[in-house]
């Protein structure tokens, strides 16, 4: 049974003791492993994902409603936020090893290309769940938070003593906003992932919109195993099925705009594409 202890008015945050149960993060660990890649951060200034030293972790994304145990967790995400499941990208799975860190950052988007309303728009809260123990660093630290400075005091390590900081527990989840109760950027929303002293740690993160997410823009989502744009083979050969598969292999949801290139389609999509057409 999940148990949520409020930290503080800003930014919002919230604590969720087994918000997951160890099966299910042990699932997705499992589902991500096959596709651990460096982990990238969005450009400010174009919107893209590019290679950064602020972020030093592997990761991957995965589909939403990629599997039963997957949409069951959104499901929940959605009831404990009060955020549409439709709002939410896909779950983006995080492995940070001795040393590896992510330095204080928001998640709300600086650039009018992600938070276009046709995507969804600006981020407005985030859920970030634990998948493992981690016995020494890797806290979430809000260093702009002045409430609850103590939470966790005995357990902290240097880097969580700068803030309200969570230590991660497997099972464990923080709720936060980066909107205010306004609908403005909350500058309070300022966190980042304290460097990893002893152990590994594993995270699920789930940012959600506004309005209902869809990579790459407006318009229908696309279904099967296709190429829907002729610049697919370009893309591909340049990387951009990994450094951008929301966009190119779906893992907003949808088939993604050029999963063919990628070689992203499953051997019943592959089957299917062979049929004529009726």
């Amino acid at each position: 049974m999940s148990r949520v202890e409020h930290l503080s008015w800003k930014p919002r945050l919230y604590h969720y003791r087994n918000f997951m149960t160890a099966e299910e993060c042990d699932h997705f660990i499992k589902l991500a492993l096959p596709t651990m890649q460096k982990s990238t951060v969005v450009d400010t200034a174009t919107g893209k994902s590019v290679d950064s030293q602020i972020r030093t972790s592997f990761g991957t994304f995965l589909r939403r409603g990629q599997d039963d145990v997957v949409s069951d967790v959104e499901r929940r995400i959605a009831e404990f936020s009060m955020v549409p499941a439709d709002n939410g990208e896909g779950f983006q799975i995080l492995r940070y090893e001795q040393g590896q860190k992510y330095e204080s950052h928001y998640d709300y988007f600086h650039d009018s290309w992600n938070a276009d309303p046709a995507k969804g728009g600006q981020r407005v809260a985030t859920m970030l769940m634990y998948l493992s123990d981690v016995t020494s660093g890797g806290e979430t630290v809000f260093p702009q938070s002045a409430e609850r400075p103590n939470y966790g005091a005995d357990e902290r390590s240097a880097c969580g003593r700068y803030g309200l900081s969570v230590k991660p527990r497997k099972g464990d989840a923080v709720l936060f906003f980066s909107l205010d109760h306004t609908q403005q950027l909350d500058t309070a929303s300022l966190h980042g992932g304290c460097p990893v002293v002893d152990g590994i740690k594993w995270s699920a993160t789930k940012w959600m919109h506004v309005g209902a997410f869809q990579a790459g823009g407006g318009g229908p989502k696309r279904t099967g195993c296709k190429d829907y744009h002729d610049m697919c083979g370009t893309w591909a050969a340049a990387g951009e099925c990994e450094k951008n598969s929301a966009y190119m292999t779906g893992s907003d949801g949808s088939a993604g705009e050029c999963k063919h290139a990628c070689h992203a389609c499953t051997p019943k999509e592959l089957e299917e594409e062979k049929k004529p057409a009726s």
